[in-house]
C-alpha cells in the first residue's frame, strides 16, 4: 500500500519561509510526477507546483519566483521551499504523486493527508 506523508507545515509571519516535505512509501516501481496542491477555505484545490521525472517543473503564476519544488528520487521525496510567504498563501497543502506500482501497470494518482500552512502576523 502506498502512503504519502507530508510534513513541515506551520504558522509563519508574512515574508517568512517554510519548507514542506512529502515522502512516498510502499512498493513503488516508478514515480512519474510529484506535485503540491493547496486548498484555502471556501476555494477549490489548485496546483501550486509540479515536478516531472526529468526534473522539469511547472509553477502557478502566483508562486513563481517565491516557491521552489525539488525531488529526491532515491528517497521518493518531494520538497516545496516557500519564501516570501504572503497571507494569501494560507491553505492546506497536499502532496500528489503520479506513479506505477509495478512495471506495465497503469499509472495512478495518490494523495497525502495535507498539512496546514498559515501566514499571519
Amino acid at each position: 500500500q502506498v502512503r504519502l506523508v507530508e510534513s513541515g507545515g506551520g504558522v509563519v509571519q508574512p515574508g517568512g519561509s517554510l519548507t514542506l516535505s512529502c515522502a512516498a512509501s510502499g512498493s513503488i516501481f516508478k514515480i512519474w510526477t510529484m506535485a503540491w496542491y493547496r486548498q484555502a477555505p471556501g476555494k477549490q484545490r489548485e496546483l501550486v507546483a509540479k515536478i516531472f521525472s526529468d526534473r522539469s517543473t511547472n509553477y502557478a503564476d502566483s508562486v513563481k519566483g517565491r516557491f521552489t519544488i525539488s525531488r529526491d528520487n532515491a528517497k521518493n521525496t518531494v520538497y516545496l521551499q516557500m519564501n516570501s510567504l504572503k497571507p494569501e498563501d494560507t491553505a492546506v497543502y497536499y502532496c500528489n504523486a503520479d506513479l506505477q506500482l509495478m512495471v506495465l501497470t497503469p499509472r495512478r494518482d495518490y494523495w497525502g493527508q495535507g498539512t496546514q500552512v498559515t501566514v499571519s502576523s
